[in-house]
């Protein structure tokens, strides 16, 4: 996401680094390549204009602040910016009613049933029940997706109950009457929550919109959603406003972000309709679903990641009791090839990965080495070949000779090089685990730069400790002396993992 405009970002502040000054000579060439970046990225020229109206007024002619070079200052400025066009948003739902009736609107294709289904989640994670109400009768399918997606979450849908029957033709039923039907419903069972999933079309019609008013008429809802789906450029710039103008939008919820959405109507939606966006959608998977904090957008947008966001991340798929656990065996020098495995099961959930590689700051390089390679079917193949092992080889590594790596290898579909590099990555990983455990949130986010160095963020790849830099070459024989005292050290590493006995 937002690649080509960190590109061109990137390139503007090149051409301004060295400078002493902020002039109108030496800002047009950066200012001209933000603005070019911005415009590929499909952001909308209106928006285009005023932003860079803005940049260049604080910009030009400022004297560089004490130990800021134009460079820095310049991302200053775009942020301040970028935030001011994104910024501020308030992602609360503010569930204030006994019932709190949340309507999705939007065009198909853009998501819509599966995002109700992930707000329902949202909202469950917090404790609150949902009721899913099925009123998309135009689309073939809606109805059953919505009442398996409940099925999923373990919440109870409705629909008009002629909707599943094959022989019914679906037009002739009242879509805002099951709407109604379905708020009666989540009284009656007193459930907090509705979220209608409403009809939409291929593209915006009279008809549609006339049944969205209808519905927003007669049911009163207390949150009106927008869909829209962030790959469609300037056309979701389009939708939002022609949606706006007949419902009054509370917000929008932009889908698919995590493809090859340029970012130009993430940019423009607020700017051009006013209406905030509330929620994005980065997967396809119905956790794949986050509040939109325009700061940590702004900051990923510049290339300097987003702390906040990845600590979320991460809380979310981290057991921390399991964690603590983990971290005491780390402390008594007990951390096992199954703790190790535990640990690739919760990287290898589905679209982790690159959303943490998303959020990390400073990742840009490593993205790049890992362009074309699948992290999260290498971290599986980890995974194969631990439960390719023994109880007994699993507990004390140690244990793997020659044999049994070829054995472990051959039961695994692998190479026997392989299992080398998952022993090799298990020493690596076990070093930086043991020194986090007990860190408090800056410790460890200092130790998660030393991953980012150390290449244990590609969990594929063929891990190696980082070169240091010596200051000169070394000859064939001073090499072949560091390889000795290393195997040397490895294996008195072992011995001492062994202890007396072993």
């Amino acid at each position: 996401m937002f690649e080509s405009l960190q590109d061109g970002i990137r390139s503007a502040l090149k051409t301004l680094q060295g400078k002493g000054k902020l002039t109108e000579s030496n800002m047009r060439d950066g200012l001209a390549l933000v603005e070019r970046s911005l415009l590929e990225a499909d952001v909308s020229y209106s928006v285009v204009k005023d932003f860079m109206a803005a940049v260049t007024e604080k910009a030009l002619g400022e004297k560089v602040l004490l130990s800021l070079d134009p460079s820095q200052q310049i991302v200053g400025i775009v942020r301040d910016e970028l935030l001011q066009i994104l910024g501020p948003v308030d992602a609360s739902l503010h569930l204030n009613r006994d019932v709190n009736v949340l309507m999705l609107c939007g065009l198909q294709g853009s998501g819509k049933t599966t995002t109700c289904g992930k707000l329902a989640r949202l909202i469950q994670q917090h404790g609150r029940q949902c009721l899913l109400v099925a009123a998309d009768l135009q689309r073939p399918a809606a109805v059953e997706q919505l009442f398996v997606i409940g099925r999923q979450l373990g919440l109870p849908t409705y629909s008009d109950p002629r909707a599943l029957d094959a022989s019914v033709d679906r037009s002739k039923l009242d879509p805002v009457q099951v709407c109604q039907d379905g708020v009666k419903m989540a009284h009656a069972q007193q459930i907090p929550v509705v979220i209608l999933d409403t009809a939409g079309r291929l593209a915006i019609d009279q008809e549609l919109m006339q049944q969205l008013v209808r519905v927003e008429q007669r049911v009163k809802p207390d949150h009106v959603y927008l869909v829209v789906d962030g790959m469609t450029g300037q056309d979701a710039v389009n939708s939002a406003k022609a949606f706006n103008d007949a419902l009054e939008l509370d917000g929008v919820i932009m889908t698919k972000l995590d493809g090859d959405a340029r970012g130009g109507a993430l940019l423009s939606v607020k700017h051009v309709t006013g209406v905030p966006i509330k929620f994005i959608g980065t997967g396809e998977h119905l956790e794949a679903l986050e509040p939109f904090r325009a700061e940590g957008m702004v900051s990923r947008i510049l290339g300097m990641g987003d702390i906040i966001g990845l600590v979320d991340a991460a809380r979310q798929v981290v057991d921390e009791k399991q964690q603590q656990e983990i971290e005491a065996r780390l402390r008594a020098g007990q951390f096992t090839l199954d703790d190790f495995r535990s640990q690739l099961m919760t990287v290898a959930k589905p679209g982790l990965i690159a959303k943490m590689m998303d959020l990390m700051p400073g990742v840009a390089s490593l993205k790049e080495m890992m362009a074309g390679t699948d992290a999260e079917k290498d971290v599986k193949r980890l995974i194969g070949i631990i439960d390719s092992m023994t109880p007994q080889e699993r507990r004390n590594p140690n244990l793997i000779d020659p044999s049994r790596r070829n054995r472990i290898a051959k039961g695994a579909g692998a190479q026997g090089s392989e299992v080398t590099l998952l022993l090799k990555q298990y020493d690596m990983t076990r070093g930086v685990m043991a020194s986090m455990a007990g860190e408090g949130m800056l410790g460890r986010l200092k130790k998660l730069r030393e991953l980012q160095t150390s290449g244990l963020l590609d969990p594929g790849a063929k891990l190696v400790r980082e070169k240091q830099g010596t200051g000169k070459r070394l000859t064939s024989k001073e090499k072949a002396e560091l390889r000795k005292k290393r195997e040397k050290d490895l294996r008195r590493r072992r011995r001492e993992d062994r202890g007396p006995g072993g």
